[in-house]
């Protein structure tokens, strides 16, 4: 009977605490959650793992916009120029994509943004060097200018800017570019002597205005005032900067089914089918109209510049309910949602990889074959440029990226830049001979780092991506880049070549 009861008591008692604890949870008077309240506790943050199901914040739209701007007046440390102690710096070769430019396509019945292109340092964004960088550029009939670069405004020129015109925020991130590799490769490594040759220095461009400043702002912060007469400025006629490689008709049919499914990709898109409808009717202009007007171009000005988004001019019909009504932040966050779905759906895809890797290959083919006469020995500064610089575009630098295995780092933003190093080990620097040369050793002892945008990203890429970099020689060498350009980038493509892979017919 006297267990029965204790048995009993024990029931009333557990059952009260149930009732106790459920109804100060109800209250909050207890957290539900431990691990999120102790995450908020100071003391025993750093003890805390983190919570496994979180899910990583959505993409930002507005936040991804802000990067790509690339606001000359942040601060930004690269890794350029770094490396273990006692290797030497043999190379250095950069693609930069012009600096924020004019919009290309203006919106249908609205006014074009208010942007003056006349350089002037009393106006922000400024920069130390910009008033010389003006001074200098007057001098220019002294350079060697090839094919009809010479002809070429090397400043920006108008009261108000023209359809892709560079903008003075452009020529200050390119300036702002230079200085920095200036710091990192010619005072810490002395790349290049005050007294520099012609030959160790390669500079080309395509024939667009903006590329051709965007490149010159950029050598004027690498060489501030530099000898014009040693100056040589090449011509590249293709965007994709494939000189006389150019031909490739694999390369075509692979971006005309990219197309297709970035078409396809958009008009499923229902929210972005909606923006386009309201976008139009609030400017009263057809829909198709206002799509191939490709307004994210002008919107992305606008936001840039911190300027209104752009207004109807059209008078009041029934099409337009209201002169003067606007497009919005929201509209253009909805185009720029759907950029990055695209993005992420390309990566998918695979197609635009088979299409960077025959529109890359050139390029990356003349950089591994000046690396390679570096390596092997060639006196530094005769034969072989030691400083290259190709002024692009983002469709020249999105495949180079992509060919790399960096699809990761984004679609490049304006005055983006990608660096390839060359770097010599300390081991063998004064042990080898002719005939290791001759023998091929020369390349175990040479190697390849690759930023983009100030970050190292080496080990991502596709030809370094199982290199361990604990090993004995933390860098990666360059026998994978030589290797990876001469054969390995072209398996995607089922080919052992780049004419191959370009000229082969597939049934």
């Amino acid at each position: 009977m006297l267990a029965r009861s204790r048995f009993i008591l024990v029931l009333v008692v557990g059952a009260l605490l149930a009732v106790l604890s459920f109804s100060l949870q109800y209250l909050h008077l207890i957290p539900t959650n431990p691990v999120a309240e102790q995450r908020s506790l100071g003391k025993s943050r750093k003890r805390v793992n983190p919570v496994l199901h979180t899910d990583p914040p959505a993409p930002d739209p507005i936040r991804d916009s802000h990067q790509y701007c690339n606001y000359p007046n942040l601060t930004e440390h690269g890794w350029e120029g770094h490396s273990p102690a006692d290797y030497r710096l043999l190379s250095v070769q950069v693609m930069i994509r012009h600096g924020d430019r004019f919009p290309l396509y203006s919106i249908p019945k609205t006014k074009k943004p208010a942007i003056d292109c006349i350089l002037s340092d009393k106006r922000k964004p400024s920069h130390p060097l910009l008033a010389s960088f003006i001074s200098h550029m007057a001098l220019g009939g002294r350079g060697h200018w090839d094919a009809s670069l010479g002809s070429l405004p090397r400043l920006p020129n108008h009261n108000t800017c023209e359809m892709g015109e560079l903008t003075q925020t452009g020529v200050v991130q390119h300036l702002k570019n230079g200085d920095h590799l200036r710091q990192a490769y010619i005072k810490r490594h002395n790349l290049l002597a005050a007294d520099w040759s012609p030959r160790q220095l390669w500079v080309e461009t395509t024939g667009k205005s903006r590329t051709l400043q965007s490149g010159l702002a950029f050598l004027f912060g690498f060489l501030p005032r530099f000898d014009w007469s040693r100056l040589t400025v090449r011509q590249q006629w293709s965007t994709l900067f494939c000189g006389s490689s150019c031909d490739c008709p694999a390369r075509n049919r692979y971006l005309d089914q990219e197309q297709r499914r970035q078409y396809r990709q958009r008009t499923a898109d229902t929210e972005l089918e909606r923006t386009y409808v309201t976008m139009a009717k609030t400017l009263g202009v057809a829909t198709k109209t206002l799509r191939a007007a490709n307004p994210v171009d002008a919107l992305l000005c606008h936001f840039c510049h911190s300027l209104p988004f752009p207004c109807s001019t059209a008078q009041t019909t029934s099409n337009a309910p209201n002169e003067g009504a606007c497009l919005t932040l929201q509209h253009f966050a909805v185009i720029r949602r759907q950029q990055k779905d695209d993005e992420l759906e390309r990566r998918e895809a695979g197609l635009y990889r088979r299409y960077a890797v025959l529109a890359a290959h050139p390029y990356l083919n003349r950089t591994a074959t000046r690396m390679e006469r570096i390596a092997r020995g060639t006196r530094k500064g005769k034969e072989e440029a030691v400083f290259a610089l190709a002024s692009a575009h983002d469709v020249t630098m999105a495949p180079l990226l992509s060919a790399l295995g960096l699809e990761g780092a984004g679609f490049p933003k304006f005055a983006a830049r990608l660096v390839f190093e060359l770097w010599n080990g300390p081991e063998l620097k004064d042990k080898e001979t002719m005939s290791d040369k001759k023998r091929g050793k020369w390349m175990e002892n040479t190697f390849i780092r690759v930023l983009y945008n100030g970050e190292d990203l080496t080990f991502d890429t596709a030809f370094c991506r199982d290199h361990n970099r604990h090993s004995a020689q933390p860098l990666c060498p360059l026998g994978n880049f030589l290797s990876f350009v001469r054969k390995d980038m072209f398996n995607i493509v089922n080919a052992t070549s780049y004419q191959q892979a370009c000229h082969r017919i597939v049934l």
